[in-house]
């Protein structure tokens, strides 16, 4: 395995939280890539010189081509409480995503009724349930414009297959790269313009309030003009 250097945002005996870089797998697939879970785990090993096999849970995911903020629990106690939090609803998570046409509405809620075709690994949004749909839910806010593009802060209030990303197609606004979601063109790395900007939770242990902020990714002329 090549060394890997992450980009820790936070870390305790209880949680490792970083920021992810676009394009990287948080645990393995079929493609046999090195995931990002592999990779934090022989950095607890190498840095606090751990024998035997590291554990390392993986509580919630961001989509491969998606960057940004990025929760791990160094033990089954803490895997354990933040799953809880997550079934329960109780992370607040906000994201940047950037988009060429910007909603008709620079505010907004939008409810829909996902269902996910897993041999296409995508998800269609209706308006109405039907039959193997699930809610999505999220609000969102324009908050600035560069020459070409618009960035939107968005807030998931339920954690659907690609929520973000069929959502704010659907209505007209499909994030940058993002050609499975309707954008016209790839990003040079197949990464999409989505960023997991902000984290906030009661820390599972110690029970403070967390709030994690992730920087958007180096040397990407989009982000800086936005961020």
């Amino acid at each position: 395995m090549q060394p890997y250097e992450p980009d820790v945002l936070y870390e305790d005996n209880h949680l490792l939280i970083v920021n992810k870089p676009a394009g990287m797998l948080v645990q393995g697939d079929r493609t046999g890539d090195i995931p990002l879970v592999e990779h934090l785990k022989e950095y607890i090993k190498v840095k606090y010189n751990k024998p035997g096999k590291v554990f390392l849970g993986i509580p919630h995911r961001i989509d491969r081509p998606t960057s940004g903020v990025l929760v791990f629990a160094r033990t089954s106690k803490a895997l354990e409480r933040m799953n809880r939090l997550f079934k329960n609803r109780e992370v607040d998570k906000t994201y940047w995503a950037v988009v060429k046409s910007c909603p008709q509405e620079k505010a907004g809620e939008l409810v829909d009724y996902l269902i996910k075709n897993q041999q296409k690994n995508k998800s269609f949004a209706y308006d109405y349930e039907k039959k193997g749909t699930k809610k999505a839910i999220l609000t969102y806010r324009w908050v600035r414009q560069s020459e070409r593009y618009h960035l939107l802060e968005v807030y998931p209030k339920t954690g659907r297959h690609h929520q973000i990303r069929v959502q704010l197609s659907k209505i007209g606004s499909p994030i940058k790269g993002d050609l499975k979601y309707g954008f016209p063109r790839s990003n040079k790395d197949g990464s999409i313009h989505l960023h997991a900007r902000k984290i906030k939770f009661e820390h599972p242990v110690k029970k403070d309030m967390m709030e994690v902020v992730a920087a958007v990714p180096k040397g990407d002329a989009v982000w800086g003009a936005l961020s």
